[in-house]
């Protein structure tokens, strides 16, 4: 719990009943590697802190799963839309690796924006770090090929290559396995 709280206090210092409040509401999961966070169709109650582990967001495009994103150590989880209507997912949550997470339910999170106002500035710089992220995602999709959204990957996130499996990192790529391959033999020879 304290690497949470401390990352928080990173962003912006955090008041001593905020943190006795995070110390008595969240709570611990520990989630085995393919298990699952959240299922397409079900909402997403909780927001989770990664302590340890690593996890995928993917949906259903026919019957072809299609990875949308990879969080590791350090980072903050979440279907989107789900968490912040309240609404069913198109999406799951699965965990790559065993995970250690620290969770908060909706109505909690909203209580702490009502309650502390350091955790609006808090929440506030999350969202923009992850909104840039997700733009990032979002043009390298629409503006790279595919040996170049391979490369920004290795470039960015060298780590997610050694774990995540590769049609996992195909699918994130928006390409198939095969090619994938592909792309990753010629970056070996040049």
């Amino acid at each position: 719990m304290e690497c949470l709280i401390y990352f928080l206090d990173t962003i912006y210092p955090i008041s001593s009943e905020l943190k006795q409040y995070l110390f008595q509401h969240l709570k611990v999961h520990m989630v085995l590697k393919r298990q699952y966070l959240l299922r397409a169709g079900h909402v997403c109650r909780n927001i989770y802190f990664i302590k340890n582990g690593l996890v995928r967001c993917f949906y259903l495009k026919g019957d072809v799963e299609v990875s949308s994103w990879f969080m590791k150590e350090g980072d903050v989880i979440i279907s989107v839309e789900s968490f912040f209507g309240q609404l069913n997912s198109y999406e799951s949550i699965q965990a790559l690796e065993d995970c250690e997470l620290h969770g908060i339910e909706y109505n909690q999170l909203q209580f702490l924006y009502r309650t502390f106002p350091e955790f609006n500035f808090i929440g506030r710089v999350l969202t923009e770090k992850y909104y840039c992220k997700s733009e990032q995602r979002l043009y390298a999709m629409r503006m790279m090929r595919a040996r170049e959204r391979y490369e920004h990957l290795l470039e960015n996130h060298p780590e997610l290559i050694l774990r995540v499996p590769a049609k996992y990192i195909a699918s994130y790529l928006g390409i198939t396995e095969q090619h994938f391959s592909a792309i990753k033999a010629k970056k070996l020879i040049s």
